[in-house]
């Protein structure tokens, strides 16, 4: 197949995962009243390892088109679950079961769209801007933070955080919580994600790296809104990562 056709392909069984995932998912929630908020982050990682997953298997070229249609095909996914169609179908009422958490109604689906089209407009930002450099592969780092450590934070925080901190949400004057021990996994995940991509830094850059990417991605995910981290995350570590090849080219 061509290279096209693998993307298209890769989308369509992207869309069947994550449709599947979300109804038995849903079903847990439904069934056994396991929480939201948990349900909500097993999906998160289902959604990041099977992207990588089928861009493995099935290479495309990645570029700003790709990855902005990429954007509106997850955009028109969120949709299906508007009330006006989950009222409809029962499939899509449960499979909407397992994202909607109870303390995010009514504005569940307007923080996920809006964060998602934030999201790719910021990847495809900051994409840019490292290829610049000719470093774009250090995104990785960023996708790596917002997928493992951003995905981690809630589910450790649920479980284990005893140290709380507030944070606001958009379009409301509600107040969630977050913890220190969920901001903590932001934070170890930087260091691990910086580690991995030692290879496209210099020995200068990589200390830089290790000094200021995961304060800086840490303190991006505390302060961001509710539900609002991941388009956060992206920019702050971009702009961390701009800063240290900046700071090295100086010494």
């Amino acid at each position: 197949m061509s290279l096209m056709e693998n993307y298209w392909l890769h989308e369509f069984l992207k869309a069947i995962i994550l449709y599947g995932s979300a109804y038995f998912l849903g079903l847990w929630v439904q069934k056994c009243g396991i929480r939201v908020n948990y349900t909500r982050k097993i999906f998160h990682f289902i959604l990041f390892f099977s992207t990588l997953f089928l861009a493995h298997h099935l290479p495309f070229q990645i570029s700003t088109t790709t990855t902005l249609t990429s954007g509106i095909i997850f955009l028109l996914w969120i949709g299906t679950f508007s009330h006006a169609l989950r009222s409809r179908s029962g499939f899509l009422s449960t499979a909407y079961a397992a994202i909607d958490r109870p303390e995010d109604r009514p504005f569940t689906l307007l923080w996920l769209s809006t964060q998602i089209l934030a999201t790719y407009l910021v990847i495809v930002l900051v994409a840019v801007w490292l290829a610049r450099y000719g470093k774009q592969p250090l995104i990785y780092i960023a996708v790596l933070v917002a997928g493992i450590g951003d995905g981690l934070a809630e589910p450790v925080g649920v479980r284990f955080g005893k140290r709380k901190y507030r944070v606001k949400a958009l379009f409301t004057d509600r107040i969630y919580t977050r913890t220190l021990e969920g901001s903590a996994c932001v934070f170890l995940s930087a260091i691990i994600a910086v580690a991995l991509l030692r290879q496209h830094l210099t020995d200068l850059q990589f200390l830089l790296a290790l000094g200021i990417v995961p304060l800086a991605t840490t303190l991006a995910e505390a302060l961001s809104p509710h539900t609002w981290d991941a388009p956060l995350l992206y920019l702050v570590g971009g702009i961390s990562l701009i800063g240290v090849l900046e700071l090295s080219a100086l010494v």
